[in-house]
């Protein structure tokens, strides 16, 4: 290398390292990190439009969902930002409050009142707030509702919740109360045999318990020496040219004697008294007991046979004590028996016995039921089907209408366009698919029978909000 080179290169690395030195002494570098950095955000910048009106809240400087009522400063000392009233208050994707400059030409339609917990919950807010999830909450707009238990519901949510209405209707309330029973005697239907006075039994007929026996059929024969003094009187009494009939003297105190008026009337006729006298079956029927033995002695009032007529029965059921108020007498009831399959005997309720038992709480009905074959046997245990309800028609609902609080029973009735009003009614008969409403609707009202739990918790909802005083809706 020649030695001119050598003396360019050392006087270019003097002029750079000196160079250097200098611009490193004045800080060159960051002058020009600011200037760029100045004419960068110039371009980028956007022009920001101030709002106009009074501030109605203030949002975090970052654009983070945070919002207060009043000013406040960020954790790190910063203030926040307030948005007036010509500015837009709906948030964005990410939860922020969109610019102004995007929606200045949008006026709102309505005027929000406040803003409510997304999922029901009783906290307010007045200005756009997120919970703890991270849902918006919603806002609730002046004259969305027309009271603070109506609730309005829009068409898609209707679809979507299904909801579905009907028509109160005048009509026949019924249901079947099904209740245990055991069939009895008809006690109007059941004879005492007894003499009226001192006899000796002679010659019991072949009939013992359980044995069926027609009216006038003989029983037994007896003496009786009472009857026999009576029987000689009326027997002189017609020789003598007495007019027989049985209102004579003689013939009525035979007759108060238990005398048949057809020994009576032989009396009358052959003018002497049989030496024994025949008894014979009052009624048709079936003999319960047989106390009557040949040769015995029995004494006036003495029980010799009793028989029950079975043509007709009772059947005693066991109604519980809150099932009683449907239970009306003349009330149509089927029973059925385990010993007749496949049969069913019909009745009606013919009278609801005044007592309710201390032990079962249940009150006793009486149904009367034909038994002309015999088939029903006293003691034997029936199932009774009671149609119970109202006997006229009366205002009904369906049975899923119908909220049922304990202390309170409401429905909700459909006023259109998406709005429903809880109203307290007083219930009923409870029949199998309505139920009868004394009071609170009238026929015709269309009412909700299916989510309306669903319009319960949004009513209660919005009740309990209108109830917060502006102290109590906290931000």
């Amino acid at each position: 290398m020649s030695t001119s080179r050598i003396i360019v290169t050392l006087s270019l690395a003097a002029i750079v390292g000196g160079g250097g030195y200098w611009a490193g002494k004045n800080d060159v570098g960051a002058y020009l990190r600011r200037y760029v950095e100045g004419t960068g955000m110039a371009t980028e910048a956007e022009p920001r439009h101030e709002g106009t009106g009074a501030v109605i809240y203030y949002r975090h400087p970052d654009g983070m969902a945070e919002y207060s009522a009043k000013p406040t400063n960020t954790d790190d000392g910063r203030p926040f930002t307030p948005v007036r009233a010509s500015e837009d208050i709906s948030l964005g994707a990410s939860g922020a409050v969109l610019p102004a400059a995007d929606t200045s030409s949008v006026t709102p339609e309505r005027k929000v009142l406040y803003y409510r917990n997304p999922m029901g919950l009783p906290d307010t807010s007045k200005v756009p707030k997120k919970d703890s999830m991270g849902m918006d909450y919603l806002p609730v707009y002046d004259g969305e509702v027309s009271d603070s238990s109506t609730v309005k519901v829009t068409l898609g949510k209707l679809q979507r919740t299904g909801v579905k209405t009907a028509l109160a209707e005048r009509m026949n309330v019924s249901r079947k109360i099904r209740v245990p029973g055991t069939v009895a005697l008809d006690e109007r239907m059941v004879s005492i045999v007894s003499m009226r006075a001192d006899a000796f039994v002679e010659d019991v007929a072949d009939v013992t318990t359980g044995d069926r026996i027609t009216k006038g059929e003989n029983l037994f024969h007896f003496y009786s020496k009472e009857i026999a003094t009576a029987g000689a009187e009326y027997a002189t009494e017609m020789r003598n040219g007495g007019k027989p009939g049985p209102e004579s003297g003689s013939a009525l105190r035979l007759k108060n004697l238990g005398v048949p008026s057809a020994t009576i009337a032989s009396i009358a006729t052959e003018r002497k008294v049989p030496q024994s006298i025949a008894y014979t079956s009052p009624r048709d029927g079936v003999v319960l007991e047989r106390m009557a033995v040949s040769g015995m002695m029995a004494e006036a009032g003495d029980i010799l046979f009793r028989i029950a007529d079975v043509s007709k029965v009772w059947v005693i059921a066991d109604v519980p004590e809150y099932e009683l108020g449907s239970v009306r007498m003349g009330a149509n009831v089927s029973v059925s028996v385990r010993n007749v399959s496949g049969m069913i005997f019909r009745g009606t309720v013919d009278l609801i016995y005044p007592e309710v038992q201390m032990q079962t709480r249940t009150a006793k009905i009486r149904i009367e039921l034909p038994n002309p074959e015999g088939q029903l046997i006293a003691n034997m245990y029936a199932e009774v089907e009671i149609e119970a309800g109202a006997g006229n028609p009366v205002v009904a609902v369906p049975n899923s209408s119908i909220i049922d609080t304990g202390d309170r029973q409401i429905v909700f009735l459909d006023k259109g366009e998406g709005r429903f009003e809880p109203m307290d009614v007083a219930l009923g008969v409870r029949g199998e698919d309505m139920t009868e409403v004394t009071k609170g609707i009238a026929a015709g009202d269309r009412v909700v029978v299916s989510a309306n739990f669903l319009l319960d918790a949004e009513s209660n909802l919005n009740a309990a909000l209108s109830a917060l005083t502006q102290d109590e809706a906290n931000p």
